[in-house]
């Protein structure tokens, strides 16, 4: 399971499960919101990747 900005480079490595996470410097966040709203953009990311994980 790897959340990640850079698929291709994940999938070369032979990652199976992956989340595409915002981009390459805040891969599981977003520093252009609010505190409150980068929770939000986290709790997505986690929900995404433990679905992913459950497949």
């Amino acid at each position: 399971m790897q959340i990640t900005a850079a698929l291709p480079v994940a999938k070369m490595v032979g990652a199976n499960r992956l989340v595409l996470g915002n981009g390459i410097v805040h891969v599981v966040g977003d520093a252009k919101v609010s505190a409150e709203d980068e929770k939000k953009v986290r709790r997505r990311l986690v929900e995404q990747a433990l679905a992913a994980m459950q497949k």
